[in-house]
């Protein structure tokens, strides 16, 4: 199985940045996709940013232009840079990981519904505030 551990989350004034950090553990499955999804009190499960191993990427569209997702293979990490942040981004955001064969698109699809255990792996998140 695959374990997938956030660092990074804080709080932090709107219109600024923060940078958070997933490290994944375990060899099997091979991961494909990676991304970030999160969820606000109160609020629905969302999906914002997924990227394959081909390094294409897919992002909502709450977060395109503000939000950049990256990989390094070689350390099995994801990351997520995240600028001119709002109140509305405040949440947990979760590290998913999946050993399917899925492009950036079909991971952000896939990750936002509630049967992605099916296809794959998360963390325990990590907490982001955006005061106003």
């Amino acid at each position: 199985a695959l374990q997938p551990v956030e660092s990074g989350g804080g709080s932090v004034q709107a219109g600024g940045s923060l940078k958070i950090s997933c490290e994944v553990f375990g060899t099997t499955p091979m991961v494909y996709s990676m991304g970030w999804f999160r969820q606000g009190e109160g609020k629905e499960r969302e999906a914002i940013a997924a990227i394959d191993r081909d390094g294409v990427t897919s992002y909502a569209e709450s977060v395109k232009g503000r939000f950049t997702i990256s990989r390094d293979k070689s350390k099995n990490s994801l990351y997520l840079q995240m600028n001119v942040l709002e109140p509305g981004d405040t949440g947990r955001y979760f590290c998913a990981a999946t050993g399917w064969s899925m492009n950036a698109a079909e991971a952000l699809d896939a990750m936002g519904r509630e049967d992605w255990r099916k296809y794959g792996f998360w963390g325990q998140g990590t907490q982001v505030t955006v005061a106003p």
